[in-house]
């Protein structure tokens, strides 16, 4: 029998600092459809986006751009507040640098701070939004936007590109749908049982639990496990394997 639906699954890899990976990329690249790799603004380095470049090619991964507040100090995870027209630059240049270590870029996904901010604010999500409609049209064809919905999602319409909905796995969500802080109790899950079964709860029935118990009903076409969360390989694994299983495709949209 076919496939009941499919779904994609992207990790956020090439996350090196200071020449150290922070994530076993050669395990999560094996399981994953699409890779949102670091591109220089929190971490990742011409190596680790070479490296990247060629485990998508082997493993049959698609990439995308994680860009990202230039913050390697904090990994991008502190608001920054950026002219516009920094911030525009700042993320085209992220752009360049994977393109010119040799990637196919198909989607673009902020990362850390920067995502939520572009979620919340609509001058840096028009910011944003440029740099990626700049590159777009040096490509010729129009790079998907993914993210959490809100201000990002017009801002791409305006520009004429395609926005993606995600849904995180191994993230706690409040009861409003917005992703628990990081310092808070239940941001993070890291059981992978119960980290596969979110997967197929989201991907049959488009729903999530919050961590007050309040059912959210999620449309997303990408699922997402962050590379840099210690069970991160075990978690993908169980997974996919679940996934399988199930009938689902994992599948870039891109």
């Amino acid at each position: 029998m076919g496939s009941v639906r499919d779904v994609d699954l992207n990790a956020d890899l090439g996350e090196t600092v200071d020449g150290m990976p922070t994530a076993d990329d050669e395990a999560m690249f094996a399981v994953i459809s699409s890779a949102s790799v670091a591109c220089g603004g929190h971490a990742g380095d011409d190596a680790s986006m070479r490296a990247s470049v060629e485990r998508a090619a082997r493993f049959g991964v698609v990439i995308g751009a994680h860009p990202s507040y230039e913050d390697r100090a904090n990994f991008g995870r502190i608001r920054r507040d950026p002219s516009a027209s920094d911030l525009r630059a700042s993320v085209a240049r992220q752009l360049d640098a994977l393109e010119a270590a040799g990637a196919d870029l198909r989607y673009v996904k902020p990362h850390g701070a920067l995502y939520h901010a572009v979620s919340a604010d609509p001058v840096q999500a028009s910011a944003v939004v440029a740099a990626i409609a700049d590159h777009s049209a040096r490509l010729g064809r129009p790079l998907p936007v993914l993210g959490l919905p809100g201000a990002i999602v017009e801002a791409a319409a305006s520009a004429g590109l395609p926005f993606v909905p995600e849904a995180f796995l191994d993230r706690g969500y409040t009861a409003g749908g917005g992703l628990v802080p990081r310092n808070r109790p239940g941001a993070l899950i890291e059981d992978p049982a119960r980290v596969a079964d979110r997967a197929l709860r989201l991907a049959i029935e488009g729903t999530v639990d919050a961590v007050d118990g309040t059912s959210l009903t999620v449309d997303a076409a990408s699922l997402c496990l962050h590379g840099d969360t210690p069970a991160a390989v075990a978690m993908a694994r169980a997974v996919r394997a679940a996934l399988d299983a199930a009938r689902i495709e994992v599948r870039a949209p891109w």
